[in-house]
């Protein structure tokens, strides 16, 4: 939610931002120096400085509360090795010194500390210099909605260039996920960013060009080397972030709109570890680390359960070098980027186009391997027919039941 203050409001609230972090800071140094960092023993030191310093009782826990979540985050950071192995440069810096808070860092609030007016857009949030009141807000109309039926839990107040907002969490119940009648296999890519097996195509041409553009941009900033430039540095990379983002929000939202209204399921390629099995020219590099591809799968999931549309992954091996129609596969199939052609039947086509069939193709079967059916023996010609076709089902690479989201049964 937008927060909508007066001059003095944003005052009292940048005021209190400040006194937060600077007292998380405060903390982080004594954290660091004992070496106690769970949140009960962070909380026999600290309790007592914090409400010194000019804090309530429980955003003096919160502050607490955050130190500690803090350690705990870069400690599950090192057991992990994301910060390198033990003497690496980036471990060491992390280790040698406490954690830092920014001035305008977000701070958490309860429903003891902030209180909210749905009635009236306004709220009430505790502050460094007393309570304020009628501390007006806004948002879009399904976001009120939300707010108003799903609030749970903390607020986060968060002040971003210069406006306010608060961070509201919301519990969205799933939907009842539904049989689907039939897939529709999504293929995954950078020159097109989502190909559908209905034919429908979502071209990555004007991200990549926005890309190439900030790329430019940044390596000019990154040349001068001065603060300044360090500065745009940050604003720009959040920029093209939020503008991935929004490119990949639109296009999970159409192919689940797409699944829900014609009563099917989404199928997607498992591409996990991606990264690490291909090998590219140097020049490709930059290109798909930059692939938001985990993101797009992740807003199709979450927007496929609120909707109760089934997701199944399926094993992505030769997907773009498979005929759909005779199911020979070899890379001669596909002589171009954009072009597949099948050597045996002759089958033609977009080859993304060719690897979201093949992706339907797969969750067909794969969903008849976790749901079987509970009844109904097929006629003997049925029969006939699905044993004589059942070998060439996996003619193509390593077809298996892959990861089931929105299915009770599995």
């Amino acid at each position: 939610m937008k927060l909508l203050p007066t001059p003095e409001q944003a005052a009292v609230l940048s005021h209190t931002l400040r006194a937060c972090n600077q007292a998380a800071g405060q903390a982080a140094q004594i954290a660091f120096e004992r070496g106690a960092f769970s949140r009960a023993g962070l909380q026999k030191l600290l309790y007592c400085q914090m409400k010194a310093r000019g804090l309530s009782a429980q955003p003096a826990l919160h502050v607490i509360r955050k130190t500690a979540d803090a350690y705990t985050t870069l400690h599950a950071q090192i057991r992990a090795g994301l910060l390198g192995e033990r003497g690496s440069p980036r471990r060491t810096e992390a280790t040698s010194k406490p954690i830092g808070f920014r001035p305008d860092a977000a701070q958490p609030f309860d429903d003891r500390c902030l209180s909210w007016q749905l009635d009236t857009r306004t709220v009430s949030i505790w502050t460094i210099r007393g309570r304020m009141k009628n501390l007006s807000f806004t948002g879009e109309p399904s976001q009120l909605k939300t707010l108003a039926e799903h609030r749970r839990g903390e607020s986060d107040l968060v002040c971003r260039d210069g406006k306010w907002f608060l961070m509201a969490t919301c519990e969205v119940p799933e939907a009842e996920p539904y049989e689907p009648a039939d897939w529709i296999g999504v293929d995954r890519g950078i020159a097109n960013l989502v190909t559908t097996s209905d034919g429908h195509n979502h071209q990555g041409r004007s991200l990549e060009r926005y890309r190439r553009r900030m790329a430019r941009v940044r390596a000019e900033l990154q040349a001068k080397g001065t603060k300044s430039a360090k500065r745009k540095l940050k604003k720009r990379a959040r920029r093209e972030a939020r503008h991935a983002a929004h490119a990949n929000h639109t296009i999970a939202k159409t192919v689940v709109a797409d699944a829900q209204r014609t009563g099917r399921g989404i199928a997607l390629e498992d591409l996990k570890g991606i990264r690490d099995r291909v090998r590219l020219r140097r020049h490709q590099r930059a290109t798909l680390a930059s692939w938001p591809f985990h993101q797009l799968g992740t807003f199709i999931g979450y927007k496929a359960r609120r909707a109760g549309v089934p997701v199944i992954e399926v094993d992505p091996a030769h997907t773009s070098q498979g005929c759909p129609r005779c199911w020979h596969v070899t890379r001669r199939n596909r002589p171009t980027r954009d072009v597949f052609y099948c050597m045996v039947c002759g089958l033609a086509g977009p080859a993304d186009h060719i690897a979201a069939v093949n992706v339907r193709r797969r969750a067909r079967t794969a969903w008849v391997f976790v749901n079987p059916p509970h009844a109904a023996v097929s006629p003997p010609h049925r029969q006939r027919q699905s044993r004589a076709a059942s070998p060439s089902l996996f003619r193509g690479g390593q077809l298996t039941p892959g990861k089931v989201f929105g299915d009770p049964a599995s």
